[in-house]
């Protein structure tokens, strides 16, 4: 006889490799900022629920609606309660995709954004991106095995014919909490071999892996990081273009996904 814990994972790959056979249904889009949300709540005519399902007090925001076949949500972890800016990281990424998921139970999770690119892998600015995996580069514990923790190496939901039809680029990304990037960042993202960089993507992923749901990466190139600009002046000067970029291929990605299952992404 198997033990207990055996056939309550074998519940769960059962019902994993059904999900891979059905078609999506539900979509949530997490987003860190708002300016990257609006044109996606724009372009799908999503609204704001009051009534969130999240708890009291707490200043994360969610969109729905219908588009075709699929219902959307899409969140982002609000306001800063003190500051009034908004909360990007991976304290508030992980928090907002963890209640979301426990809310709303969604077939796929879309984590969109901006990114900072590196030229010497080839990433322009309005460049958009398909991440493959996903890993940390400031988790720096020097320790066998917990430096692998520190890491966190995830990857992402394979979607072969999705980057195929769009002609995506493809590449690995790296989250940290700093928008900057010190030596020491530098050089985890160089053993990450990452072609983007962000501030919430692992975090996603971290989550989502958890609670077995799949995860897909689109990310906009808003500065060079290895480039001649400093990094804030650039991200800022290009934002609101890139989010523009954003939205368009993230519309062409709900568009792919509607209709089809997982394991024909």
């Amino acid at each position: 006889m198997a033990p207990h814990g055996d056939k309550s994972n074998a519940a769960e790959d059962a019902m994993v490799a059904g999900a891979e056979k059905r078609p999506v249904s539900s979509v949530l889009i997490v987003i860190a900022m708002q300016t990257e949300a609006l044109p996606v709540v724009q372009k799908f005519n999503l609204t704001e629920v009051p009534d969130s399902g999240f708890p009291k007090g707490v200043p994360w925001v969610r969109y729905h609606g219908f588009y075709k076949d699929l219902e959307i949500n899409l969140v982002w972890p609000g306001k800063d309660q003190c500051l009034g800016v908004d909360s990007v990281g991976t304290v508030p990424a992980s928090l907002v995709t963890y209640a979301a998921i426990q809310a709303l139970q969604p077939d796929l999770i879309i984590n969109a954004g901006t990114a900072g690119g590196f030229k010497e892998k080839g990433a322009c600015i309005g460049d958009v991106y398909l991440a493959s995996d996903v890993a940390y580069h400031d988790r720096r514990i020097p320790i066998p095995v917990l430096d692998l923790y520190g890491v966190g190496l995830k990857p992402a939901c394979s979607t072969p014919s999705l980057q195929k039809e769009l002609d995506l680029k493809v590449g690995k990304l790296s989250t940290g909490n700093s928008l900057d990037m010190s030596p020491q960042d530098e050089a985890s993202i160089i053993a990450n071999d990452a072609t983007i960089k962000d501030m919430e993507g692992a975090a996603v992923a971290y989550v989502a892996e958890m609670l077995k749901v799949p995860a897909i990466f689109v990310k906009a190139v808003t500065d060079i990081v290895d480039g001649e600009k400093p990094t804030a002046e650039e991200f800022m000067q290009n934002l609101v273009a890139v989010t523009a970029a954003l939205e368009q291929k993230v519309s062409k990605v709900i568009d792919f996904i509607n209709g089809k299952c997982l394991s024909d992404l």
